[in-house]
Formats: structure tokens, sequence, C-alpha cells
């Protein structure tokens, strides 16, 4: 893979571990402002934004096998299923959440695919 396809990925995965990380360690306190969530709902999310940030993470760790993979054909794969995944949630959040998701996650993910495939 070309360095600039991984620098994209590289920057598609740190931003879904950060999405990991305030879904469920962080979502109590800095999560739960990024998010906008009210403090009156915090608790009764907490478990369900858990949930979701898992999801985030096995996107994330797709990602990373991606780049770390010794086979670069499978670590081609696991880098387009990761991007593809972040790419689709990404077109879902930003009808059902916030068109700022498509920002945040479908734009970097699709720059990065196309490094993957056209570098």
């Amino acid at each position: 893979m070309h360095i600039a396809a991984q620098i994209l990925v590289a920057l598609v995965c740190i931003i879904h571990i950060y999405i990991f990380l305030l879904e469920t360690v962080l979502f109590r306190t800095r999560g739960a402002k990024v998010f906008g969530i009210p403090k009156s709902e915090i608790e009764s999310r907490a478990v369900a934004m858990s949930n979701q940030g898992l999801y985030n993470g096995f996107l994330a760790a797709a990602l990373l096998l991606g780049l770390v993979y010794p086979d670069p054909a499978m670590a081609k794969g696991f880098a387009s299923f990761g991007l593809l995944c972040v790419a689709v949630a990404g077109i879902w959040g930003a009808v059902t959440v916030m068109i700022r998701v498509l920002y945040i996650q479908t734009v970097p993910a699709a720059l990065a695919l196309a490094a993957v495939y056209l570098l």
C-alpha cells in the first residue's frame, strides 16, 4: 500500500479509536458533551452508546489490521473492508443522526479508499 494510502487509513483508524473511547470509557464525561447528550439522559443512553462504541472499535481493528498485516493482499482486504464499513456507517449516521457524521466518517474513509486503489 502506498504511503499516502497508509497515512489516510491510519487517520481513519485514529478517528475511530477516538470515537470508540468517546462512546465507551469516556461517555459519561467527554463523550456526552461531544455528542450533545443532555445530562438527564446520560445514564439511560450509556449502555447503548457503549455497544455502539464497541462496533467502532471493531472498525478500528480492521483498519489496524490493514496497516500491519504482513501479507499485502490480506492487508488491502482488511483496509478495504474497514473503510467501506466506515463509509456506509457514516452515510447512515448522516441520514439518521446529523449531516456532520458524513464529513467526520464518510469523507475520510472515501479518500482513504480511493488512495488504497488509485495510488
